[in-house]
């Protein structure tokens, strides 16, 4: 009963949220094509939605891959820091005052995916050097990588404009305002092929979440794949944090959920974690246009609201055990 009606809260929402702004469509004028409401509806609010729902499906998926991988419940898409790399590169491009376009695409954009992009290069040259403790060695580097990122990043704000800096703070709150197909397109092709990469790996995937050794057994090179769903995935995060900025606890929470309603193998959950996930973060995104303040709420402190309670519960009941 419960599950029914998530999904049936999460579909409406999807089918409702492209008529729901600060500004009310006019339904009869939807199909004039030089219309507001088609504008609106068309190049605006359903773009945004497709959007939305690519960006929690790779959310949830790199989500599920990180806390799988490395088996703890706590893993989030960041923790690599592949964000803080991307927030870091758009943070130069935006201090250098670049607002131009390199190939059709925004010079901020271009920097924030070469800065994930950087990020993922330098750990997969770090990782060679990695051979006892593989998984837990990985993760402190990604974690010193982004005290160094977030270190670099505070220079980058003190030389700064206050306008410079006002750009940068937005961005570092995420937003999925965006205009016409470019993006959504994009992005669902980086969807798409994150969750055939999982798919192709679904069954090693099912044997690394009990343990490596269980998994080497079996024939499983662990490391190699390993490195490829994390290369993936962090690739996939850095296309959607360049255009999007960071949205945080997506990622922590969906699993989670998903783990909650059905518990079932990965293998057999990881279609329903894409859909969850995209579901999940357009019902967040219909809540900050429902809202309809003078200015749109950033859709990471939507998702910080309500992960933020969540991460505490998780770290609780994993102190009881």
């Amino acid at each position: 009963m419960l599950r029914l009606f998530v999904w049936l809260l999460f579909v409406s929402t999807f089918l409702l949220s492209p008529f729901v702004g600060a500004v009310d469509l006019d339904v009869t004028q939807l199909l004039v094509h030089d219309s507001l409401s088609h504008t609106l509806f068309f190049e605006l609010r359903l773009p945004r939605v497709v959007f939305a729902f690519f960006a929690g499906a790779v959310l949830a998926l790199s989500g599920m891959l990180f806390q799988t991988l490395f088996r703890n419940p706590l893993m989030t898409p960041y923790t690599l820091g592949i964000s803080s790399g991307a927030v870091l590169g758009a943070g130069i491009a935006i201090k250098l005052g670049l607002a131009t376009l390199v190939f059709g695409v925004a010079s901020v954009s271009l920097f924030g995916f070469l800065g994930a992009f950087l990020t993922v290069l330098l750990l997969i040259y770090l990782s060679q050097f990695l051979h006892t403790a593989y998984n837990t060695s990985l993760l402190l580097l990604g974690i010193a990588l982004s005290l160094f990122y977030t270190s670099a990043l505070m220079i980058v704000f003190y030389l700064g404009s206050s306008i410079q800096n006002d750009m940068l703070i937005r961005f570092t709150m995420g937003s999925l305002s965006i205009i016409g197909w470019e993006h959504p397109v994009l992005l669902g092709g980086v969807a798409l092929a994150l969750l055939g990469s999982i798919l192709l790996y679904k069954y090693e995937l099912q044997l690394m979440s009990i343990s490596d050794t269980s998994a080497r057994l079996k024939g499983v090179d662990t490391k190699k794949i390993t490195l490829l769903l994390l290369l993936f995935s962090s690739l996939a995060i850095g296309v959607l944090v360049s255009i999007a900025g960071p949205i945080g606890f997506v990622g922590l929470i969906v699993p989670h959920m998903v783990g909650k309603l059905y518990p079932i193998t990965i293998e057999k959950r990881i279609l329903i974690t894409a859909l969850f996930g995209g579901f999940f973060l357009v019902f967040c995104d219909s809540i900050t246009r429902a809202l309809q303040t003078q200015s749109e709420l950033p859709i990471g402190i939507v998702t910080a609201l309500i992960g933020g309670p969540f991460f505490i519960y998780l770290i609780v009941k994993g102190s009881e055990k």
